[in-house]
């Protein structure tokens, strides 16, 4: 006879086999997991254009930990934004290797997971990777895959985001980094078709001389 305390003993087990199991790829990653935003741990491998390719490091038991051997890696990618090229290279300068996140389940696509990522900063601090490559300019804001736009979790990072690069905006950082009134005249100058035909005539005369002793 089924019982609720079995029900609940059977609930526990299956819970403390998830979280003490090693994910290799997203697809072993139970959907349950993704529909409530789980946070997983894991040891950073490579930084690329794709997103960081991360190793899960599961809660381990002393028993368990013995079966733990299996070796694969996570596509993580930075849910809500899309970093530059000089956001890929700010990542591989700030991260460490072999170094510990946390990230947060929000989607998957195929073999790719849509993640926040956090990495500690000192003692008592972390940092949020998506909204610092905002922050910095470094990035901009795009729909967060794997969330209903009628979901509250989606507005309340949508909001987080978009005021992490309002302040890259606000501080003309990265991207959003305006020209100075020198660089703009000096573009307007030799966009400008006669300082283009004037160069060309000054050009000429100054290539005379060489012409006629030749």
């Amino acid at each position: 006879e089924v019982t609720f305390v079995s029900m609940l003993l059977l609930e526990g087990c299956r819970h403390l086999d998830w979280t003490t199991t090693k994910f290799t790829n997203a697809l072993e990653i139970p959907p349950e997991f993704i529909k409530k935003n789980v946070k997983l741990r894991g040891r950073l491998h490579q930084i690329t254009e794709q997103g960081l390719q991360i190793e899960h490091v599961p809660i381990t038991l002393p028993i368990i930990s013995s079966f733990q051997r299996r070796y694969g890696l996570l596509l993580i990618r930075l849910a809500g934004v899309a970093p530059t090229p000089s956001g890929i290279d700010w990542l591989k300068e700030e991260l460490k290797p072999a170094q510990m996140v946390w990230f947060q389940l929000l989607g998957r696509k195929n073999l790719e997971l849509d993640c926040l990522v956090v990495v500690k900063k000192g003692r008592f601090s972390s940092v949020c990777l998506n909204e610092e490559i905002l922050r910095n300019g470094l990035g901009r804001t795009v729909p967060i895959e794997g969330l209903t736009h009628e979901s509250q979790i989606f507005w309340k990072l949508h909001r987080r985001l978009l005021q992490a690069e309002l302040k890259a905006v606000k501080k003309s950082k990265g991207i959003w980094k305006e020209e100075t009134f020198i660089e703009k005249f000096k573009e307007r100058i030799s966009n400008n078709k006669y300082m283009q035909k004037l160069k060309q005539t000054l050009w000429a005369l100054y290539s005379l001389p060489a012409l006629l002793t030749s």
